[in-house]
Parts: structure tokens; C-alpha cells; sequence
């Protein structure tokens, strides 16, 4: 149970089932803390684009971890998680923990909505995650051999999901970390020809990696959904990827007191799940 909560209160996810989501609601359930999971496919069901399922996922949550699909650099998204924070503070929801972009102007709007709903809050801005590879839309392509990306020769501070979730955890359940927002980043820089090279001696498997231009990303991702989500997620993709997040944070050891995990322990463990095994 989050500090001064009451018996009753839960603590909602939004996202239960999502990368973070899903890991925040393990730790709380062994905290034995009250959790509600919520999403499209849930009881209750949330969907974002529908306000009227949003009253039910409210209801007696004490605290919130609120994470956006498909990304709060959307256009609009600003908008709709500003009108969910108010609504979460005007049934009750006393703290909000909102998962962000890392280096996103859109994002950032969407984090100024939460700071002024009037609720507790804690920002997490994320760099891109180590299970996007295992987990997520590079796991086909690690299969593939091949790992295509819009990305060039720069370099991210890929961050382990797990700690992301602990940070969740500690945010929502300690008022220690109530207005801090915290950048979340891995322990060192990393091209994505690294994580390919990585992966590739963990598995035994030649992985490699291959730049792509934006318009050849655009029109791969065209032939798996939507023209104008493939764009929106080209365009947010070069954003985030044009090296101006080429550098390191301090937000895990801020939030947690220790060294976030590296890349070199998790690419060895995955391996060992057999996730990576080409059919």
C-alpha cells in the first residue's frame, strides 16, 4: 500500500500488460499492495480513446502509473492524458507517475499536463528499452539476422525495463521522489550495431545491424500498419534517434541508489531463454 492510503485504495496501471506495466504490477502484488491492471482487453477496460471507460479504471485508485500508447510525442496526446490526470485528481487519485520519452518535445507537453492536474506527481523519462530487442518490434528482425533501423552510427543509453519498473515502484509507493523527474538510461552508450554484435556473441549467431534512410524505414513499417501511424513512428524515431540523446543520465541511481543494469548482463541472460534461437 502507497504511504497514507486508505484499506481500500488500489493502485491503477495503465498498460498493466505493456513492457513496464506488466513488471510494475508483479512488484506491487509482492508488495502486497492492491493492484487494478488496466487495458483494452481488461476488467475494467481502458482505452484511451474513450473517456467512458476511464471512470471505472479510476475508481478508488489512490495512485497511478499512467503509460500512453502508441507514444506521448503523438499529436493529441497532450491533450488526452491532460484530461485523464484531471480526472484521476477529481475522483480521488492523489499520485500520478507518468512514463515518458526521453529527448520527446511532444512528450513534454503531455508531462506539463500532469505537473499542473494538482496530483502528486513523478516523471519518467526513459531511453530506449534492452527488451525492445526480446520482448518488442526488433525481436523479429534479431531472429531475421538483420536489425534495420533509422539510427545512422548514433548511439542511445539503452535502459533495462526492469529498472524502469523499479523506478515506478519506488515513485508510486514513496513520497521521497514526488516532483522529481527522473531521465532513465542504461550505464553506457551504445549504437545499435553494438546491441547487434552483443546479441549476435550471446546467441552464437551473426546479427548485424544496417542503416536505413527514414523513407526506407517508412515504407517497411507501411506493410505491417497503417500509413499514418508508420509516419508518425518514422518521424518520432528519427527524433529521438538524431543523437541528441547521445549522453548519459543519473535518473536510476537518483531514483534507486544503485548502478542501472548493463547491457552485457542482459543480452547473455536472454540468450539463455532461448527467445533468440532462429527456427
Amino acid at each position: 500500500m502507497t504511504e497514507n492510503a486508505g484499506e481500500s485504495a488500489v493502485t491503477l496501471v495503465v498498460g498493466g500488460a505493456g513492457k513496464t506495466g506488466r513488471r510494475v504490477v508483479r512488484r506491487l502484488r509482492e508488495k502486497g499492495i492492491a493492484v487494478r491492471p488496466v487495458s483494452r482487453s481488461s476488467t475494467p477496460r481502458f482505452d484511451w480513446n474513450e473517456p467512458g471507460t476511464w471512470a471505472d479504471a479510476l475508481k478508488d485508485a489512490d495512485s497511478a502509473y499512467v503509460t500512453y500508447h502508441p507514444d506521448l510525442a503523438m499529436p493529441g496526446a497532450a491533450d488526452v492524458v491532460g484530461a485523464f490526470a484531471k480526472q484521476a485528481v477529481a475522483s480521488g487519485t492523489r499520485r500520478l507517475v507518468l512514463l515518458s520519452g526521453r529527448g520527446e518535445e511532444g512528450a513534454q507537453a503531455a508531462e506539463r499536463a500532469v505537473r499542473e492536474s494538482g496530483a502528486e506527481w513523478t516523471i519518467l523519462r526513459s531511453a530506449w528499452f534492452f527488451q525492445n530487442f526480446n520482448e518488442s518490434f526488433l525481436l523479429e528482425q534479431v531472429l531475421e539476422g538483420v536489425i534495420a533501423m533509422p539510427a545512422g552510427s548514433v548511439a542511445e543509453p539503452f535502459v533495462d525495463a526492469e529498472d524502469v519498473a523499479d523506478a515506478a515502484v519506488a515513485a508510486l509507493t514513496s513520497s521521497r521522489h514526488v516532483g522529481e523527474v527522473y531521465e532513465l538510461t542504461g550505464p553506457r552508450l551504445m549504437t545499435f550495431a553494438d546491441a547487434a554484435a552483443e546479441i549476435g556473441e550471446a546467441t552464437g549467431r551473426d546479427i548485424r545491424y544496417v542503416a536505413v534512410s527514414p523513407e526506407e524505414y517508412e515504407a517497411a513499417l507501411a506493410g505491417q500498419m497503417p500509413a499514418e501511424e508508420a509516419r508518425l513512428l518514422t518521424a518520432l524515431f528519427s527524433e529521438v534517434l538524431d543523437g541528441h540523446n547521445a549522453h548519459l543520465s543519473d535518473g536510476v541511481r537518483r531514483a534507486l541508489g544503485r548502478e542501472p543494469a548493463d547491457f552485457a548482463d542482459f543480452a547473455p541472460d536472454a540468450a539463455a531463454t532461448g527467445v533468440w534461437e532462429a527456427s
